[in-house]
């Protein structure tokens, strides 16, 4: 019996014990495996959704607090307390909420004396509040609140300078970001408060609603989009070109004719996809970023290609997320999996109010989206404009039509006693990114925002007299104002006397042939002088003009 026994032993292992299996528990892997995260969670993106929309808010108000005070500060452009000013007059008799309702800000109930401190602290707020979310990932309620209301008010002083879809869209995506905290609690998983489906479903209704807004506006639109030849114009005229620009414009036909059919797939059939399941939600997003991430590296769109990257988030859950996160014990994607697995808490009185706030939610962005929707349906689409005073959900589109040509106003200033003078030498100012100086490099500033220079494209395809601010931003030039001058990369008169008079000149620009003559010469740009877009002005003769407009002549406190 000795033998067998032995032979046993040996196929046993050598006589040690037998070497057991740990025991699994179904749900849980081992633990040197990393945590494998389930679907239909969003405690990963909300993490990812709350720290975007943060760096958007930042860039924003870095933008409000660089440019503000020149543009609608006591002394800027278009002064935002003399536009309160006019609302005022404009509502005589009537009760205060008129105003306010007309232009709901907190800059009504504040002292205007200190508009420019005003303005300065409103936008320091902003940035310190977004700068805490993006490095802790934490928030609530009120903070996103906060940034809301802040943003909101200052869009809604802003005239102008604010008119554009992304302020929409900013505020759009920022009050859905309210809803996607907890009310008080600071944590990056904060357990009694999973992400809302109604929230992250608010999301995937806005990307939606922005690209196949901004498809249908294309195919109703410029009929180069229908014919597929608007990609031929698109990256010279666009509103601030980058040097990336420069070189896609010099694509052959073809490649120009297969951008535009790809616009058109991406903004017409794939915001369907969001719809259709988990899978091609994912495919969705994917897609989605991708094509901002294109749109980002041909051009200088603002942040608005930054900010429409935020609601494709919603299209993944912590399953398709978890890569983005380390996998170390006790890390963020490791307390995800163990949310993941523990059973239901008993549902708590506050956890009843959220979800009826929640669904509050729903009903609000359901019954908001019947005028958008309609007017996605109608022939004569409207684009970047909203139905609310609040701006909660609003219609986007871009660039339905397409200009062919580049137009642009040149500032030019002189010291000659005489405007008219053969002799007189022209001095032109640079700007800190609109095209000029012809051998200048075009910038690449995404996701940061020249509002001026923004400003100036418009006004090259229209005329001074539907841009009046333009004339003040002359005078200014003339009394060498250095708020002003901030946003100027170039003033030929520095350190010098102010010019005696200052011109616009009209003129067409087009990008350099690669390869060619002027572009060995170092020209980005070649130029044709159209023609004078305003008269050379001197103070004197803007006197009347500032008075009748209550713009304080520069040069005077």
């Amino acid at each position: 019996m000795a033998a067998p026994m032995e032979s046993l032993r040996k196929r046993r292992g050598g006589g040690d014990a037998p070497q057991l299996e740990p025991l699994k528990v179904p749900g849980q892997e081992p633990p040197s495996c990393p945590p494998c995260l389930l679907t239909g969670t969003f405690w990963l993106t909300r993490i990812v959704l709350l720290r975007a929309l943060a760096f958007l808010y930042f860039v924003a108000f870095l933008v409000a607090y660089n440019q503000n005070k020149q543009l609608i500060g006591e002394k800027g452009l278009l002064p935002s307390k003399l536009y309160l000013k006019q609302i005022q007059q404009y509502f005589r008799g009537k009760s205060a909420w008129d105003s306010f309702s007309f232009s709901p800000t907190i800059i009504w109930f504040l002292d205007w004396s200190y508009m420019d401190s005003i303005l300065d602290s409103i936008s320091l707020l902003g940035l310190g509040v977004s700068a805490f979310i993006i490095i802790t990932s934490c928030a609530n309620m009120i903070l996103m609140a906060i940034l809301w209301i802040l943003y909101f008010s200052l869009a809604h002083v802003g005239q102008i300078w604010y008119a554009f879809g992304w302020e929409f869209q900013l505020l759009e995506t920022g009050f859905l970001g309210i809803f996607l905290c907890p009310f008080w609690t600071l944590s990056q998983l904060p357990k009694h408060t999973p992400t809302s489906y109604i929230v992250i479903w608010g999301y995937r209704w806005l990307i939606f609603r922005i690209m196949l807004g901004a498809g249908l506006i294309k195919v109703r639109g410029d009929q180069c989009w229908r014919e597929l030849t608007c990609m031929d114009y698109h990256y010279e005229t666009q509103p601030v070109p980058n040097p990336i620009a420069y070189y896609l414009h010099q694509s052959p036909w073809w490649f120009h004719q297969f951008e535009t059919l790809s616009n058109h797939f991406i903004e017409l059939v794939v915001p369907f996809f969001v719809f259709l399941g988990r899978r091609m939600c994912i495919i969705h997003g994917i897609i989605q970023i991708l094509f901002q991430v294109i749109l980002i590296i041909s051009g200088n769109l603002s942040f608005l290609n930054w900010l429409t990257i935020v609601p494709s988030i919603a299209c993944f859950d912590d399953a398709a997320l978890g890569f983005l996160f380390g996998s170390q014990p006790g890390g963020v994607k490791d307390r995800v999996h163990k949310l993941q697995l523990e059973d239901k808490p008993p549902v708590r009185y506050g956890c009843l109010v959220r979800r009826l706030v929640n669904i509050s939610l729903g009903v609000l962005v359901a019954y908001l989206s019947i005028p958008v929707v309609m007017n996605l349906l109608n022939s004569n689409q409207v684009m970047n404009s909203s139905f609310n005073p609040l701006r909660i959900v609003n219609t986007y589109g871009a660039f339905g039509s397409i200009t062919k040509e580049r137009t642009e106003v040149i500032i030019q200033g002189t010291s000659s006693l005489l405007a008219n003078d053969s002799s007189a030498v022209w001095e032109e100012y640079e700007f800190k990114c609109k095209p000029g100086d012809l051998k200048r490099r075009p910038c690449l500033i995404s996701p940061y925002h020249y509002r001026l220079d923004w400003l100036m494209w418009f006004a090259a395809f229209q005329t001074y007299e539907q841009n009046e601010w333009i004339l003040h931003l002359a005078g200014k030039l003339l009394a060498n104002d250095p708020e002003t001058l901030s946003l100027i990369a170039f003033n030929p008169f520095k350190g010098k006397d102010p010019p005696r008079w200052i011109r616009g000149e009209h003129y067409k620009y087009k990008f350099s042939r690669l390869g060619g003559k002027h572009a060995a010469e170092g020209k980005w740009w070649i130029r044709k002088r159209l023609g004078p877009y305003f008269p050379a002005v001197n103070l004197k003769g803007l006197k009347n003009f500032f008075q009748s407009r209550d713009w304080p002549l520069p040069g005077q406190k």
